[in-house]
C-alpha cells in the first residue's frame, strides 16, 4: 500500500509559492520524512500552512544564542512530499549547496515570490548622483552561488533582464542578486 501525503502535490500558484518559501526558509530533516518551515514572520508561517493546506499548529522556537529571539515554526511529517521535494532539487543541509529547483515555467514567478518573501528584500533611496532620481531594488539572497546563478539565468531567459550579482557587504558567504528600477519593473 502506497503511503498517503498530507500535502496535495499538484502544481498551482499557491503550491509553487510555498516551495519558494521552503527553498529559502525550509529544512528537510535527516529522518527522510519531516519538513520544517521557520520564519520570524508569523503571517508568513500562516501563509505557508494555508498554501499547503496544513492543519498543523505554528510553534515557537528560540534562537540558541539569544533566548529573546523567537521564530515561528511549522513542522510536519510526510514521506511522499519529502520525496517529491528531493526530486525537484531540495535536500538536507541545502543552504550552501542548493542549485536548480525544477519548477514548471508557468509557476516560476509564484515560486520566485515565495523566494523573495523568504530570503529577499526591496529597498529604495534617493540617489545622490542625480537630484530627482529615486532608486528601487529587488534583491534575491542565497548562500548558494549555484542557486542564485540559476535564478539569474532563468530570469534572463524569461524576461531578458540580467541583474547585478554581488556578495553581501556584512556576510561574505551570502550572495545577492539585485534588480534595479528598469529591470525590476518586469519582475
Amino acid at each position: 500500500m502506497r503511503p498517503l501525503s498530507k500535502v496535495k502535490i499538484k502544481w498551482s500558484p499557491e503550491f509553487a509559492y510555498a516551495l519558494g518559501l521552503l527553498a529559502t526558509d525550509g529544512n528537510l530533516s535527516k529522518d527522510g520524512r519531516h519538513i520544517v518551515f521557520t520564519s520570524k514572520d508569523y503571517e508568513l508561517a500562516q501563509n505557508f500552512k494555508k498554501c499547503l493546506q496544513l492543519n498543523n499548529v505554528i510553534g515557537l522556537k528560540s534562537d540558541k544564542r539569544r533566548a529573546d529571539k523567537k521564530y515561528y515554526r511549522v513542522q510536519f511529517g510526510d514521506v511522499v512530499f519529502y520525496q517529491f521535494l528531493l526530486s525537484i532539487g531540495l535536500h538536507q543541509r541545502k543552504t550552501k549547496t542548493i542549485g536548480e529547483v525544477k519548477i514548471p515555467q508557468k509557476y516560476f514567478f509564484d515560486f520566485l515570490r515565495g523566494h523573495l518573501d523568504g530570503d529577499g528584500t526591496f529597498y529604495s533611496y534617493w540617489d545622490p548622483r542625480w537630484k530627482s532620481s529615486f532608486m528601487f531594488y529587488a534583491v534575491f539572497i542565497s548562500a548558494s552561488r549555484s542557486h542564485i546563478d540559476w535564478i539569474r539565468e532563468r530570469l534572463r531567459g524569461l524576461l531578458g533582464v540580467k541583474g547585478h550579482l554581488c556578495r553581501d557587504g556584512k556576510k561574505k558567504s551570502v550572495w545577492q542578486l539585485k534588480y534595479a528600477k528598469r529591470e525590476f519593473c518586469f519582475i
